[in-house]
């Protein structure tokens, strides 16, 4: 197959890449020898992964309830709204980051030493911008919610405990959680001490995951390259699991230490050291060629894919209280497809770059024949079905879920539907955004995992309606 000369008509159906590529700098190539062992590795690379995310995204939802009863949640209402507008938009984050350097490295950008490290510190640094914007923003739409949100109140006899509807709520805040209100003291007042609390809690939790967790990814990117796997396989659910976990853990964390200063100096001079922080990060990244520009780019589907999943989660958490397990599903039949569409988004956007390298008039890349992308979409949804049948089979050994057998069978058929539509859409829209000259990696994966969260559980919300009708 490395061969086969590359045709301008395959460039949809052959030039799906993983890292068999020439380089020009004399960097001899992962080579994978035959399209049918690429396969393989589609399987024994995505598989293993999407298990692991999936499993940690349904743990993350359950730490999330406990973080929501200490102290710092129950004294300063916004900070359990800013939850999900935070893992919201810094997942987002995370997975744009594991898409970029997944592209560098199949093209062999990170092959050199001292240009890895350039583009390494130079996407840490605007990770570092990014978090501190994103963070800042999610800070005061937590405000503007706690204003115009209405909420209701807790009896006085139990304030320090989640009731089982605030319970249920929280686990809904799962992969791309939406601003759902668990039950607060509507009596409290919100005042400058708290606004500072938010913003200082939200801002250095977010700097901090991003420092991270990007450094974790760029570790895991490398090793892959290194040792012949596949990065655009493993990266961008891993990211996302990783940064939901990871951020609220910090949230929790700093919140707690926080807390006792209150009404201090102490959140101020948090958020200052953030600012100061953000000034040294901004110069760096402004004065790093390989990642300049990437500073104008991708605010706007950042904060779209904000507003689709606050907006659907509005509309879909009228259904939370109806149907029992209603926010454990919801995990999968969206979290998944979004996983299993990233991983497409990622080698098509790393395939598109190849092309266009292999075009130029310096001709470096020579991309080899690849698997079909129709013939990957099988693959992907093939693995995605033994996955979504062991984290039912999870749900019924733990006790938290017993579902008769003819929702299973109609909410595997739905889950089916999802990923079809997950990564038809994502085939769709990447090839949208390249011909409008805008870079797959940094556009297409916020809008997608927000149009999937609304996808997925509109079809849970169908698999309810009909498995009740049939009684």
């Amino acid at each position: 197959d490395d061969e086969d000369v590359y045709s301008e008509n395959d460039d949809d159906e052959e030039a799906l890449l993983s890292a068999s590529y020439e380089h020009g700098t004399g960097h001899r190539p992962f080579v994978k020898p035959g399209r049918w062992l690429q396969v393989r590795d589609i399987v024994t690379e995505a598989a293993p992964t999407l298990l692991f995310t999936t499993i940690g995204l349904l743990f993350t939802g359950e730490l999330l309830d406990h973080v929501s009863r200490w102290r710092a949640m129950r004294e300063v209402d916004q900070l359990i709204m800013i939850i999900p507008v935070v893992l919201n938009l810094k997942g987002n984050l995370e997975m744009n980051l594991s898409a970029r350097l997944g592209t560098a490295a199949n093209v062999g950008e990170l092959d050199e030493p001292h240009i890895r490290r350039k583009i390494i510190f130079g996407n840490l640094m605007l990770l570092q911008v990014q978090a501190t914007v994103v963070s800042f923003v999610a800070a005061c739409v937590s405000f503007i919610l706690g204003f115009i949100v209405p909420r209701a109140e807790i009896p006085a006899t139990q304030p320090t405990e989640s009731t089982p509807a605030t319970r249920q709520l929280l686990r809904l805040l799962r992969r791309r959680p939406r601003p759902t209100l668990p039950p607060v003291d509507t009596s409290r007042k919100f005042g400058i001490h708290s606004f500072f609390m938010v913003v200082s809690t939200a801002m250095s939790a977010a700097c901090l995951s991003s420092l991270i967790l990007g450094s974790f990814m760029c570790t895991l990117i490398v090793l892959c390259r290194r040792y012949g796997r596949d990065p655009d396989n493993i990266a961008p659910p891993i990211a996302s699991c990783l940064g939901d976990l990871v951020t609220l853990l910090l949230i929790g964390f700093i919140s707690t230490l926080l807390i006792p200063f209150l009404n201090g100096l102490v959140p101020i001079l948090v958020v200052v050291a953030v600012l100061v922080s953000f000034f040294f990060s901004f110069v760096a990244t402004y004065r790093n060629l390989y990642v300049k520009d990437l500073m104008k780019q991708g605010w706007v589907p950042l904060f779209g894919a904000m507003i689709i999943s606050s907006t659907t989660g509005i509309v879909l958490d009228l259904f939370v209280s109806r149907y029992e397990g209603f926010a454990l599903l919801a995990v999968v039949i969206s979290g998944l497809p979004g996983s299993v569409g990233s991983i497409f988004i990622s080698r098509l956007s790393t395939a598109l770059h190849t092309v266009a390298l292999s075009a130029a008039p310096s001709g470096t890349l020579r991309p080899s024949r690849e698997p079909s992308s129709n013939l990957v979409m099988i693959i992907l949804i093939l693995i995605t079905i033994p996955v979504e049948i062991i984290f039912l089979s999870v749900l019924h050994g733990l006790g938290w879920l017993h579902p008769p057998f003819l929702f299973i069978a109609f909410s595997v058929f739905f889950f089916c539907c999802a990923v079809t539509a997950s990564l038809f859409i994502a085939r769709l829209l990447t090839h949208f955004l390249w011909s409008k000259n805008l870079d797959p990696d940094t556009y297409a994966l916020p809008i997608h995992s927000a149009l999937m969260d609304l996808i997925g559980q509109l079809l849970l919300v169908l698999c309810f309606e009909i498995v009740t009708l049939l009684g």
